[in-house]
């Protein structure tokens, strides 16, 4: 009796996760699709966005390639983005190294866990007006100075990721490189690093996707036309009492490619990476 009740759930469970999974793919592709469709249809067209275009305007691409300064945008942006990954990459995990190693012997490195920590549940715009200031006094306000910048907002969430990966090397590798005559930094860079490259991969591609999507902290602090990223350059689409829809969201297609095309490859590295940091 037992079974043909499980067999009866069954059966009427499955038509009823089919339409959350058809309703969930239909959340996710339908911005996509309208986005695509207004990208490649002429002005005129418009009357229906969901329909598809009676003629093909690509032209579209090659107009919000010309206004935007697409590659000097495009430099700026992968400027900041990859200087940004190499540092992030190095420092925040020794960080995170350091600090797990010495939390128990130290409540130096305990205290500094916790403050790193509390800066996640900070939100941007309560310190922006703030940052602005102290970024033009300390001539912060320009591409190097917010690579500098998004170093250091992302060391909280990097430690809380590192530090649970660390956690579950055994000390023992430590102490056998003491043994060895290795530093601490010998130690780390040639045996503890390379033993962490599930959650590097995780901080560099969650580090990679904030950076080149950001669109808050370039507005707030770069002023200077040329050194502003691609994420910036979508304004110059919008005029006084219009929008060039067209030509607007050919380049948001331009602009989100780089960063879609690693999603969709590097995705099992970001759910492993953040799994075992969060249980380990």
């Amino acid at each position: 009796m037992k079974r043909r009740t499980a067999n009866v759930k069954e059966r009427y469970n499955w038509p009823v996760t089919i339409l959350l999974i058809a309703g969930i793919v239909l959340i996710i592709l339908l911005p996509l699709y309208m986005a695509l469709m207004i990208a490649i249809k002429d002005p005129s067209d418009m009357n229906n966005i969901l329909a598809l275009p009676t003629k093909l305007r690509l032209q579209n691409f090659v107009d919000a390639w010309n206004m935007t300064n697409f590659p000097r945008k495009f430099f700026n942006t992968a400027f900041i983005t990859v200087i940004n990954l190499i540092f992030t990459l190095i420092t925040n995990s020794f960080a995170a190294y350091a600090i797990t190693r010495n939390r128990k012997k130290s409540k130096f490195f305990s205290i500094m866990y916790y403050y790193f920590i509390s800066a996640m549940f900070i939100p941007f715009q309560v310190i922006m007006l703030p940052l602005v200031v102290q970024a033009n006094t300390f001539h912060l306000d320009n591409i190097y100075g917010i690579t500098f910048l998004y170093i250091i907002f992302g060391l909280p969430m990097n430690t809380f990721l590192y530090t649970g990966a660390v956690k579950a090397i055994p000390e023992a590798l430590d102490e056998a490189a003491m043994i060895d005559g290795a530093n601490p930094i010998q130690t780390f860079s040639r045996i503890i690093f390379p033993v962490l490259k599930p959650t590097t991969a995780t901080v560099a591609i969650l580090s990679f996707m904030w950076t080149w999507n950001d669109f808050t902290m370039p507005l707030v602090l770069l002023s200077d036309e040329s050194q502003q990223t691609l994420q910036l350059a979508q304004y110059v689409f919008k005029k006084q009492f219009s929008v060039d829809y067209n030509l607007a969201f050919a380049s948001y297609l331009l602009v989100l490619a780089p960063v879609l095309i690693v999603y969709l490859f590097c995705q099992k590295w970001i759910m492993n990476g953040v799994v075992a940091g969060a249980v380990k």
